[in-house]
């Protein structure tokens, strides 16, 4: 079956990149509650904040 979007979806060309600083703030903050290095690559890669998709 396939999904249907509601009211409140955002395209993704509709959404602003991140500020440098707003990322950094982020990474942070996902670092701090990570059960580990693993855990916390993975939710960066999620969140689209990890290191190597700032530097692209």
């Amino acid at each position: 079956m396939a999904a249907k979007g509601s009211a409140n979806d955002i395209a993704d060309e509709d959404l602003e990149p991140l500020a440098d600083e707003t990322a950094r703030q982020a990474q942070r903050v996902v670092a701090a509650y990570a059960e580990d290095a693993d855990e916390c690559r993975m939710l960066l890669s999620m969140l689209g904040i990890g290191p190597n998709a700032r530097g692209e």
